[in-house]
C-alpha cells in the first residue's frame, strides 16, 4: 500500500524551510494540549484530570478570559453591522438603553465608510486615520500627519508589513530584545533574514543596556549580517518593564549614529501599573527640538493596537503604524505591499477610531465607559499583585514587581505626556504589560527529568504545571533567555484568584518531588 507521502504533491519535505524553522510558542505545545483538555471538560468528560477548568495564561487574549466588552464599542459596532436599526432610534434609545453619542458615532463612521462590508482605501480610510493623528497628537503634545497613519491587522499586520519592506536579503539583521514576543523571530524565519538578540538587563527590571545593544550591533555586523532596524518592546512583553525616557533617549540616539530604523511595539502602552508612559515619537521630538537637524533623517515607525489595553477587543484585528522620517518612495513601496493584501478589516478600523476617540467627559455614555474602563483596569492590577506576592512566597522563584497601588492613566489620552528625568539610563520608568516573568530554580533532578524527556527544564516544569492545575503559562525559552537562567510568563487576565493557589500548590509539589 503507498505511503501518504507518494500520494501527495505537498508534503513536509518539500514546503517552505523557512516556515518549519518559525517557532511561536505562546500557541505551540503547551496551548495545543491545554486546548485537548479544554474540549475534554467541554464535553463533560473529567478523566482523571485533576481540576475542573482550564486557565489560558500563556496568551494576551483578554476576553477569553472573560474581560467583558467596554459597551460603548459593542453597541456602536452593532449598529455599523446593522444600520437598519438606524431606522429604529426610540426603540435604540428608549427600549435597549443606546444612549446619543452612540448613534451619533455609528453614522460618523458610516460616513467614513459607508459599510463595513465594504474594502477601505488600502492603508485605512481617511476620517479614522486623522482621528488617530489627533490622538497621537494629544498624547506627545507634537503635531501628527494622518498620510503617514497606516490602519493595519492588529500590531501584527504592522510588524509584518515592515519587516517584509525592510528585509531585501537573508543578510538583513534586525536587532531584537531577548527575551521578546515571538512574532519577530518568527517573521524574521519566514522571511530568512537574521535575528540579531541583544539581551534586556534582568538585573535592572529589564531596561535596555546600551552596551549590550552596542555590542550585539558590533558582532552582528562583524559576521557580515546587514542590520537595518532594532525592535523596541515598550511597554515590554514578556517582561512587563517600560522604558525611561533616557532609555527611550539613548535608543534614538544610537539609531541615528548607526543609520538604524526605529520599530516601537508600544501596544501595551495604556497597560501601565507604576509612573506614566512615554512614546518614542515623543522621545525623538524632543530630541529634534533641542538638537534642531541631527535627528530629522531618523526613522520610525511606531505600532498600537485595539486587543490590549482595556480595549482587548482582539478578534476585531485591528492596529495602525506611524511612519515618522521615511522616504517617500520607501513609504510609496509600504503602501503597496499593504495595498497587495486590499486593505486592514474595516470593523477593526472601526474599532481602532473609539479606541483612539473614547466617550470623554460630559458625553451621554462617560460615565458607563469610566466605569468599565476603571473596573478593568482594577482587576488587572489586583490580580497582577495577587500572582507577584504568590511568587515571592514560592521557593527558587524571583519576580520583578508589577506596580504599586495607582490610578488607571488617562482615559484619552488627551494631554501631553509627562517629561520625567531620569539620571540612570538603565532604570525604568513605569511598570506595564499585562504579564509577569518569574525567574525559576529548578533542582537538579527537575533538570535531569527534563533531559530524559527531550524537554528543556522550565518547558518541562510549564507542562508539569498543566498537567497538575489546568492553568497554561509559555515556558521562557520561547521568548528567549540568558543561558543558564530559566523562566515562565503568565498572563494575568484571567478572573479572580484561585488559579493562582493552584500554581502556588503545584510548585510546592514539585519542589518537593525534585528536592535534590
Amino acid at each position: 500500500m503507498s505511503n501518504a507521502s507518494s500520494v501527495h504533491a505537498l508534503t513536509y519535505d518539500c514546503i517552505n524551510p523557512h516556515i518549519k524553522e518559525a517557532k511561536y510558542a505562546v500557541r505551540g505545545e503547551l496551548a495545543v494540549r491545554s486546548e485537548k483538555y479544554r474540549a475534554q471538560l467541554l464535553k463533560g468528560d473529567k478523566g482523571d484530570l485533576p481540576f475542573d477548568t482550564v486557565v489560558s495564561a500563556n496568551i494576551g487574549n483578554p476576553q477569553q478570559l472573560d474581560q467583558k466588552p467596554i459597551t460603548f464599542f459593542r453597541q456602536v459596532a452593532s449598529i455599523l453591522e446593522n444600520p437598519l436599526l438606524l431606522e429604529k432610534e426610540d426603540v435604540l434609545k428608549d427600549a435597549l438603553g443606546y444612549k446619543q453619542d452612540v448613534i451619533d458615532r455609528a453614522k460618523t463612521l458610516l460616513k467614513y465608510v459607508k459599510s463595513v462590508g465594504a474594502y477601505s482605501q488600502s492603508h485605512g480610510a481617511p476620517g479614522i486615520r486623522e482621528s488617530v493623528a489627533r490622538f497621537i497628537e494629544k498624547r506627545d503634545g507634537y503635531p501628527a500627519d494622518a498620510e503617514h497613519v497606516y490602519l493595519s491587522n492588529g500590531a501584527s499586520g504592522g510588524v509584518n508589513t515592515l519587516l517584509h519592506v525592510i528585509c531585501s536579503k537573508p543578510e538583513t539583521g534586525i536587532l531584537v530584545p531577548i527575551p521578546q514576543y515571538p512574532l519577530y523571530t518568527a517573521t524574521l524565519s519566514v522571511l530568512n533574514a537574521r535575528c540579531v538578540p541583544y539581551y534586556l538587563d534582568e538585573s535592572h527590571a529589564w531596561g535596555t543596556d546600551m552596551e549590550e545593544i552596542k555590542s550585539a550591533l558590533k558582532k552582528a555586523r562583524s559576521e557580515g549580517t546587514d542590520v537595518k532596524a532594532i525592535v523596541v518592546i515598550n511597554p515590554g512583553n514578556p517582561t512587563g518593564a517600560s522604558l525611561s525616557e533616557e532609555s527611550i533617549k539613548s535608543v534614538l540616539e544610537l539609531a541615528q549614529e548607526e543609520k538604524l530604523v526605529v520599530m516601537a511595539d508600544e501596544v501595551y502602552q495604556t497597560n501601565v501599573f507604576e509612573g506614566k508612559f512615554i512614546s518614542f515619537k515623543k522621545g525623538l521630538r524632543d530630541l529634534q527640538k533641542a538638537e534642531p537637524g541631527k535627528f530629522d533623517n531618523l526613522e520610525l515607525a511606531s505600532l498600537h493596537s485595539i486587543s490590549k489595553g482595556m480595549v482587548g477587543e482582539c478578534g476585531h484585528r485591528g492596529g495602525y503604524f506611524e511612519l515618522i522620517g521615511f522616504d517617500e518612495k520607501v513609504a510609496a513601496e509600504v503602501y503597496k505591499f499593504i495595498s497587495i493584501q486590499l486593505c486592514p478589516p474595516v470593523i477593526g478600523q472601526c474599532m481602532v477610531e473609539m479606541m483612539v476617540n473614547p466617550p470623554q467627559e460630559g458625553d451621554p455614555s462617560y460615565e458607563l465607559y469610566k466605569q468599565e474602563y476603571d473596573s478593568i483596569y482594577k482587576g488587572l492590577l489586583e490580580r497582577a499583585q495577587a500572582l507577584y506576592k504568590a511568587f515571592k512566597e514560592m521557593e527558587g522563584v524571583e519576580c520583578q514587581s508589577p506596580a504599586v497601588s495607582t490610578p488607571p492613566p488617562s482615559l484619552s489620552a488627551t494631554s501631553p505626556s509627562p517629561t520625567t528625568s531620569c539620571a540612570n539610563p538603565k532604570s525604568i520608568q513605569s511598570q506595564g504589560s499585562m504579564y509577569l516573568f518569574p525567574t525559576i530554580r529548578l533542582p537538579k533532578r527537575a533538570i535531569e527529568a527534563a533531559e530524559k524527556e527531550g524537554r528543556k527544564p522550565d518547558e518541562f516544569y510549564c507542562f508539569r504545571m498543566l498537567d497538575a492545575t489546568g492553568v497554561c503559562v509559555v515556558a521562557g525559552s520561547g521568548f528567549g533567555q540568558k543561558e543558564g537562567t530559566l523562566h515562565f510568563r503568565t498572563t494575568f487576565l484571567a478572573p479572580g484568584t484561585e488559579w493562582v493557589g493552584r500554581i502556588t500548590k503545584f510548585h510546592k509539589e514539585f519542589m518537593d518531588e525534585f528536592r535534590d
